[in-house]
């Protein structure tokens, strides 16, 4: 048990850690609006992951991953959303000098970098084709709901752990970014970007 655990515990850090939509939010607004709402950003995701967490060991993930209709309608949810998103990136671009370009992603604004988070990975199917579909292949034999419920808390941990960190490496990067030219450059980067993950998950197979 201890050895299927340990290479669990590996492919969630490998997920973790791949780049998608949720990194490219943290990072746009690590490097524009400061350390605070990054980590906003990133609880907002570790939210978004214990709802779909919950959501696995209740079996209603597996209900949505087999439903064409339920995956049709987040999908289309995730790509309007991501695409919300690159436009007031790409929009931002435009204003040379602000130190806050994007107000929906503000630092002053408390609630919008954690609402932000948990949109972007509650709106993301792969998110629940993940957990309904891998998760439990990862679980230790015989482990039932329980062993479900354990990897999704070592998920969350993890990826606290990596956006908090991630975050406060972003933050010591800051004042380079805070460059006109540079966050005018980040932001086209972070729109197009996200543009991209869209049309992904617009063209992805069920």
């Amino acid at each position: 048990m201890l050895l299927s655990l340990v290479a669990a515990v590996g492919v969630l850090a490998v997920f973790t850690v791949a780049p998608g939509p949720d990194m490219a939010v943290v990072t746009r607004t690590a490097l524009v609006s400061g350390r605070t709402a990054g980590l906003r950003v990133g609880a907002g995701i570790v939210a978004g992951l214990l709802l779909w967490g919950g959501l696995t060991v209740l079996g209603l993930s597996a209900v949505l991953a087999a439903s064409p209709t339920a995956y049709a309608v987040l999908r289309v949810t995730g790509v309007c959303y991501l695409v919300l998103l690159a436009v007031r990136a790409l929009r931002a671009a435009g204003r040379a000098g602000n130190a806050v370009a994007d107000p929906g992603l503000a630092a002053t604004d408390r609630g919008r970098p954690f609402l932000t988070g948990l949109a972007t990975n509650v709106s993301n199917p792969k998110i629940a084709i993940f957990y309904a579909a891998l998760l439990p292949t990862l679980a230790p034999a015989g482990s039932g709901t329980w062993g479900l419920a354990l990897l999704a808390l070592l998920h969350v941990a993890l990826t606290m752990a990596w956006y908090a960190g991630y975050t406060v490496l972003l933050d010591r990067a800051r004042a380079v970014f805070q460059r006109p030219r540079v966050q005018r450059a980040l932001d086209r980067f972070t729109g197009l970007t996200l543009l991209a993950f869209a049309a992904r998950l617009a063209t992805a197979p069920h």
